[in-house]
């Protein structure tokens, strides 16, 4: 929603920026949408603060900011990225995953610092007269710059860089449904996942996460909504290299 509503906002002078407008009703409800969408990502990411506190603090949960478990980059994390660039050169064998692997805490740290500019940035837009009571004129110049350039540094990554990872690698190609399903297969956590497989295995835990398989229906939906956000991704892409080129 964010890209969809912000994009024709920061391009509005492009002609695929007045047709999303008129499809999203007026300009002016585009930007209420868009700060809608904003109330929602301060909400999950409060949300989700929230509950690593709680998890770490409360429940005592080890392993939150440290081991396999963790979404914190260590040092097997950059081994694995060279040993990853190594494989793409057909020089090695591809490094064993674990919990996490390099990219997707990338992903995650990205979206996290991400979604903090954005929202900490859009806050001086959406309340320049609050702010400029007690903040020169000019940290509004800087908040469009941020909130806009990350913004698109942010869809650009997702786009191009997560689509790659996530949807065109050989395993998961065309489509990686376990984002729409929740679910993956034996064979390929044991091959994606090695050490996460043998850790469970050896602590008795892996009957725990054994699941049924998603049925047909799951698996038709999944492709749907998989095609429906797939394509709205590639659209918007090509709006903001033809809007830059443009622009």
């Amino acid at each position: 929603m964010h890209e969809l509503t912000g994009l024709p906002l920061q391009f509005h002078d492009a002609a695929w920026a007045h047709a999303l407008d008129n499809l999203l009703g007026c300009i002016a409800s585009t930007r209420f949408l868009h700060r809608i969408a904003a109330i929602g990502t301060f909400g999950y990411l409060i949300a989700h603060v929230l509950e690593v506190l709680y998890r770490t603090l409360v429940k005592g949960e080890k392993g939150m900011f440290w081991g396999p478990k963790s979404m914190t980059p260590q040092p097997k994390d950059v081994k694995d990225f060279f040993g990853n660039l190594r494989y793409f050169l057909y020089l090695g064998e591809r490094p064993p995953g674990d919990r996490w692997t390099y990219f997707e805490k990338f992903d995650y740290l990205a979206v996290f610092w991400g979604v903090f500019m954005i929202g900490i940035s859009g806050l001086f837009l959406w309340m320049p007269g609050f702010f400029t009571q007690f903040m020169p004129g000019w940290v509004l110049n800087a908040a469009h710059v941020i909130h806009s350039d990350e913004a698109l540094l942010a869809t650009g990554f997702i786009f191009f860089f997560h689509f790659f990872h996530t949807h065109l690698r050989p395993e998961s190609f065309p489509m990686d449904l376990v984002v729409f399903t929740g679910k993956m297969s034996l064979e390929r956590f044991k091959s994606e996942r090695p050490l996460e497989y043998q850790r469970l295995v050896d602590n008795g835990e892996l009957e725990d996460y054994l699941v049924e398989p998603p049925n047909k229906r799951q698996i038709r939906d999944a492709y749907i909504f998989g095609t429906i956000f797939l394509t709205i991704g590639i659209m918007l892409a090509i709006f903001i290299v033809w809007a830059l080129l443009t622009h």
